[in-house]
């Protein structure tokens, strides 16, 4: 039961979290998307973007090693920590940060390519002669 409580409470903290940067960040990161590749397939992007976004949040915050601890045959290497509040608290707090440390890094990583191409198209748009 311990094993449960905490993967699911990870799982529902990474994921509230995930969605939260998401909501937050949804109209800037279509009005990138907007101006650089085009109103046709900037939907579809943001989408993929989203989906990629819960992926990076999910698996940045819910943390495999400690729950493997869980389900592995207690040895005198491998004690099966208690579920004290201190515990969860610290686990809580360490599954925020995992989380926004996460995203942020994925979204600086999609800013920093949605800047080069920005240039590139504003580079573009100056070379073509109007007539």
């Amino acid at each position: 039961m311990e094993f449960f409580g905490l993967l699911f409470g990870t799982l529902f903290i990474s994921a509230l979290i995930s969605y939260l940067v998401i909501f937050f960040f949804k109209k800037p990161v279509n009005m990138i998307m907007l101006r650089i590749i085009g109103e046709e397939i900037a939907y579809s992007w943001q989408k993929f973007l989203t989906f990629a976004l819960f992926v990076v949040g999910v698996s940045s915050g819910v943390n495999i090693r400690k729950l493997e601890r869980f389900i592995a045959p207690i040895t005198e290497n491998n004690p099966r920590p208690d579920l004290t509040p201190a515990f969860w608290g610290l686990e809580i707090y360490r599954t925020i940060i995992s989380t926004l440390g996460g995203l942020a890094w994925a979204l600086l990583i999609f800013f920093i390519v949605a800047l080069i191409s920005y240039v590139i198209v504003k580079g573009r748009e100056r070379k073509i002669p109007i007539d």
